[in-house]
């Protein structure tokens, strides 16, 4: 007995150390819930369903299969340059541009609401999408536009972006401006919209809200809550970081922070770089704001222009994985996922190109101690576990 005994037990371990980074990182169900692609292609005009240069986007479903990417959350954004009377309608445009997309690309992308249709669609090998509104103006204050998002797909509503709403502050208005706001935090409208986006089954998305509006979301949501792409404000004290109080609070509550890779996100250092070369390029910058209309849109354009300078102002990927390691060590693994903000910064860290640059981070967090079962987590299992919690399937 003891004889057949040794041959299985050393096949086992042989198995189990022969698994490699890029195994793993492929046998995990990986979820971004956060890109930004879709404004650009609205603005732009170019087809995300083929290969694109690196110098158009970060993603498109042919390096998001290299990438290992089963699914992604694509941002519905626009500016508060849109209000009332505008945003509703183009915040459907760039759903429409999704429907567009999957129609024209069946084999390869399907809409998905819920955890058991994202899991069918990854074993059929399709891309799950899902729609995430990033920006409370964007339902310009109607419940009933709440529920035409939410019957198209949305998965989550970010509360606030930069800009505040008639019944929720954000984290730039607290903090520059807060003692000239009507109200911080939530009204009591914001109270009915929590319970409503409950009822509905919406995550509430915390990336973008204030810290007053965060913490009344937390006394008022039944359910769990997410912050879709944020990252640690202990090291980068960035207002849309999250402190640590934050942090547990979310935890407490059986939310997750989904780390974003923008590089002033990641690193406390990078602004005050990135303020002197947007200072340098000021009238080239200017111009391409006029061509896009879009100024975020327009920094990106020129950080690629001038890559050589904005490459050397770029952290290391070693400080996005700390992010991820700080979060998970303070409040643990079963609370921390990927947002990337891929297409919606200029910057990422070296490394970061590109959505076929995921698997580094799964060879990155093994390196550090992070099992197999840390990594499934953290690259999906978490927002898989958050959204059964918000759907109820």
């Amino acid at each position: 007995m003891k004889k057949l005994l040794l041959p299985l037990l050393l096949l086992l371990i042989t198995k189990t150390y022969s698994q490699t980074p890029a195994d793993i990182h492929q046998h995990a169900i990986l979820v971004d819930t956060h890109n930004d692609v879709l404004s650009n292609e609205v603005i732009e005009y170019f087809d995300i369903g083929k290969l694109q240069s690196k110098d158009i986007s970060n993603f498109d479903l042919v390096r998001a299969k290299t990438g290992g990417l089963d699914a992604q959350v694509f941002s519905i954004w626009c500016g508060p340059q849109y209000g009332k009377g505008t945003a509703f309608a183009f915040a459907n445009r760039e759903i429409d541009s999704l429907y567009a997309l999957i129609a024209r690309y069946p084999g390869k992308i399907t809409l998905v609401r819920n955890s058991a249709q994202l899991e069918k669609a990854v074993k059929e090998k399709k891309m799950a999408a899902m729609i995430g509104v990033e920006g409370g103006h964007m339902v310009e204050d109607r419940m009933d536009y709440i529920d035409s998002l939410a019957k198209r797909g949305m998965c989550y509503l970010t509360l606030t972006w930069n800009n505040s709403t008639s019944w929720a502050s954000s984290a730039a208005d607290e903090t520059t401006h807060r003692d000239s706001l009507k109200h911080v935090g939530l009204t009591a409208y914001g109270k009915q919209i929590i319970r409503h986006l409950n009822e509905l089954g919406v995550m509430i998305d915390l990336s973008h809200p204030g810290e007053q509006t965060f913490y009344d979301v937390l006394a008022t949501t039944t359910k769990p809550v997410i912050a879709s792409h944020s990252c640690a404000y202990a090291l980068n004290p960035f207002r849309r970081n999250l402190k640590d109080d934050q942090l547990k609070a979310l935890a407490k509550n059986g939310g997750v922070v989904f780390v974003n890779f923008y590089s002033g996100f990641v690193d406390s250092t990078f602004d005050k770089k990135a303020t002197y070369f947007l200072t340098v390029h000021k009238a080239e910058l200017d111009s391409l704001t006029k061509v896009y209309n879009d100024i975020d849109l327009a920094t990106d354009r020129l950080f690629k222009i001038h890559k050589t300078e904005s490459d050397a102002i770029r952290p290391p990927l070693s400080l996005l994985i700390k992010h991820i390691d700080y979060i998970a060590k303070l409040i643990g693994v079963d609370h921390v996922g990927i947002g990337s903000d891929f297409d919606g910064a200029p910057s990422y860290p070296m490394g970061m190109d590109d959505v076929t640059d995921y698997p580094k981070i799964t060879a990155e967090l093994l390196k550090i101690g992070y099992t197999e079962k840390d990594i499934d987590k953290i690259l999906g299992g978490n927002f898989l576990r958050v959204l059964k919690a918000n759907k109820g399937k």
